[in-house]
């Protein structure tokens, strides 16, 4: 994510309602004894899922209790009434035996919900969806939870990081925001931690386009709407989904045999449309350093709504502010944002505590991108941060920075300056094996500083827990570094 100020086994689901007793008859037609050795199965209690994922930073994010696996989201949205509805279909596995579980959503009206194709019962608790199945569901099964719903979607407002979610826009709406979004136009379990696939059919009227995440599945029109698909199968995180209604200028391709799909925004300029014409090249020299592109389709949107003053990195289609653009070209920040497609996207934030995971390595990218295209060097950026940092840079911890500081400059320019740091400690050739061992081993999962640091140095050899120390919860500036 950039800011414009540049601040920084699916199965029908078992219930066991108590002991099951073996019985039957002899040969002779008289009733058996039940053998000696024989045990009853004991029975189950079926308990509530966790109203939330467990996060230190937002405890009320995300849901416990089952693991989804892909999302089906129909939804339908008229602009001139600002009315949206929808038809969500979750296919999870239940990794405790449930009673009730949760989705996360906030303000829609929910009009039907059914476990496994049987009517259940469902309670609005705020933003939370509880869903009550006709029977029980037992650990490791798998279940289909099928959400119909509609109403005025709007935006979610975070007391520490401001709004995200659903904008409706003069000519559509535009769906984004970090860490939370995705809540406010279909049911999820809003948490990195349990990431998905996803499938969407967005319907709109005639004359509109409407972009989401992944592969472009076409588009087909019926009475004034036209619906359009998108799919993303590999795993994504509920913040990265988005979806973009309006009218835009369009720009197709292909690319290494991978669909290019870019979308500007027409009150956009034309650096907008050169600047995100890039993105391709941009994406091959990252390959050079991460390794292989990690999803199955390239592209770009550009937006040019007021409340929209940042970049993110929505999978395989980052959304830009237009504001990135008007002074010219820019190609740094669509380094950033497609650095985010390796470390972000394809390894994710297992806790948002984590977040310099993302953002340090984003920041870096486009010390990299500016030195591959003869603008700065890696170190020239590094030395001008280390010595003209303000206070609050080296006392903010990037590797903990508290929820209020989610996106501090800590968190973005210490995190690429930890990077550099163990660059300089261990050497060019063991730092950037070890960026391309850490996007190959978590490709598609979730990750941990702890486990980053654990990586560094089972590839580098060496003893880093100092390093680290000093550059992620240190609160005064490190000496510089040295080889080890």
């Amino acid at each position: 994510m950039r800011v414009t100020r540049r601040r920084l086994r699916v199965g029908a689901a078992l219930l066991v309602t108590g002991a099951l007793v073996l019985s039957g008859c002899d040969s002779t037609g008289t009733e058996a004894a039940p053998s000696p050795s024989a045990s009853p199965t004991p029975s189950r209690t079926f308990t509530a899922g966790a109203p939330g994922a467990g996060d230190a930073y937002f405890p009320s994010y995300g849901n416990g209790g089952y693991d989804v696996a892909r999302y089906a989201v129909k939804v339908r949205y008229d602009p001139a009434k600002d009315h949206l509805t929808g038809t969500t279909t979750v296919q999870a596995t239940a990794t405790a035996d449930l009673s009730t579980f949760n989705l996360d959503l906030a303000g829609l009206t929910v009009t039907a919900v059914t476990v496994d194709g049987a009517p259940a019962t469902h309670r609005r608790e705020r933003n939370e969806l509880v869903i009550k199945p006709a029977s029980g569901l037992v650990n490791g099964n798998g279940f289909v939870a099928e959400i119909t719903y509609e109403g005025v979607p709007k935006p979610l407002r975070n007391e520490t990081l401001g709004e995200g979610g659903f904008l409706h826009t003069p000519d559509g709406a535009i769906a984004l925001g970090q860490p939370e979004s995705a809540s406010t136009w279909y049911p999820v379990n809003d948490h990195p931690s349990d990431k998905a696939t996803y499938d969407f059919e967005v319907t709109v009227p005639d004359g509109l386009t409407a972009v989401s995440n992944g592969v472009p599945g076409g588009k087909a029109s019926k009475d004034g709407w036209t619906t359009w698909k998108w799919s993303e199968k590999s795993p994504m995180a509920s913040y990265l989904s988005t979806l973009v209604i309006g009218q835009f200028r369009i720009t197709t391709a292909t690319h290494r045999g991978k669909p290019v799909y870019s979308a500007v925004a027409i009150a956009a300029n034309g650096s907008a449309d050169s600047s995100i014409a890039e993105t391709t090249e941009v994406a091959d020299y990252l390959e050079t350093v991460f390794g292989p592109y990690p999803f199955d389709a390239y592209g770009g949107v550009v937006v040019s709504d007021n409340r929209i003053s940042y970049a993110l990195e929505t999978q395989s289609r980052p959304v830009y502010s237009a504001g990135f653009f008007r002074q010219g070209v820019n190609t740094e920040v669509v380094a950033h944002e497609l650095a985010h497609q390796w470390f972000g996207d394809s390894v994710s934030l297992g806790r948002w505590e984590d977040i310099w995971l993302n953002e340090g390595f984003a920041t870096y990218a486009e010390w990299l991108w500016a030195e591959h295209t003869r603008k700065s060097t890696a170190k020239a950026a590094f030395d001008s941060r280390y010595a003209g940092a303000s206070a609050k840079l080296w006392k903010t911890p990037p590797g903990k920075p508290g929820a209020k500081e989610l996106f501090s400059e800590s968190v973005y320019q210490r995190g690429g300056m930890t990077l550099h740091a163990l660059r300089m400690s261990v050497g060019d050739k063991a730092f950037f094996q070890i960026v391309r061992a850490w996007a190959a081993e978590k490709h598609n999962g979730t990750a941990t500083t702890a486990e980053f640091v654990a990586l560094a140095e089972r590839v580098s050899g060496k003893q880093l827990d100092a390093l680290f120390d000093a550059w992620l919860y240190g609160t005064q500036r490190p000496a510089l570094p040295r080889r080890l």
